[in-house]
């Protein structure tokens, strides 16, 4: 009775090892856990072949996915440090990046906007990192790329002090009211990377973009 306690305990032991496997376990802690169910059976009732080779699979299947994750994580480290290598090459140049966000610096902000089609209507409206609106009016409505630089003024003309960050929200239609707006821009220069995050980022005047959403550089 006592030799079949200890296999009873054995076997809820490896079989419970399988489902936790992925909480710690090592490939070594899965095979003594084997290796002590077999030393610990009941010769009179030991493990059937079916039971023992399902476990060997369990086991093989997790040697595995350990595998495929020691290989996944040197692989996303190996991409970050290549994506940090390549951003390296921006530093000191203007580029151009979708985003709708833009620092003011020198007195003023660099921003662009793209069409689907030429608009009759075309509001720009420029926010504070609180969302409220510092400055309100008209932008060109060209089929295509179009740029706007904004002087740092509010509306009534009180000059913005440099270091803020804005958002400028673009909104363009035709004759019949349909949006023709297809993204946001601003251009600026690379002053850094930002390598906090699990994929580096560009700081351009101080904003962080994503290197995969640089549309041009235009020196």
């Amino acid at each position: 009775m006592t030799v079949s306690s200890a296999t009873s305990a054995a076997s809820s032991t490896a079989s419970t090892s399988t489902s936790n496997a992925s909480m710690g376990l090592s490939s070594t802690d899965f095979l003594n856990l084997l290796v002590s169910e077999l030393q610990n059976q009941d010769p009179l009732n030991a493990t059937s072949t079916t039971d023992f080779i399902n476990q060997l699979t369990s086991y093989a299947n997790f040697n595995e996915q350990q595998s495929i994750n020691s290989s996944m994580t040197s692989l996303a480290g190996s991409f970050s440090s290549l994506v940090t290598l390549n951003s390296v090459n921006y530093i000191g140049h203007t580029v151009e990046a979708k985003t709708n966000t833009a620092e003011l610096t020198n007195g003023s902000a660099t921003f662009g906007y793209s069409l689907t089609s030429a608009a009759s209507n075309v509001a720009i409206t420029i926010q504070d990192s609180s969302g409220n609106t510092v400055w309100s009016g008209k932008g060109t409505g060209n089929a295509g790329s179009n740029t706007f630089t904004w002087n740092g003024q509010t509306t009534s003309g009180t000059q913005l002090s440099n270091g803020g960050q804005y958002t400028i929200q673009v909104t363009a239609t035709d004759s019949a009211g349909n949006s023709l707006l297809s993204y946001t821009t601003m251009t600026g220069t690379v002053t850094g990377i930002d390598a906090s995050g699990s994929t580096p980022s560009l700081l351009v005047n101080g904003v962080p973009v994503s290197a995969a959403n640089i549309i041009g550089v235009t020196s």
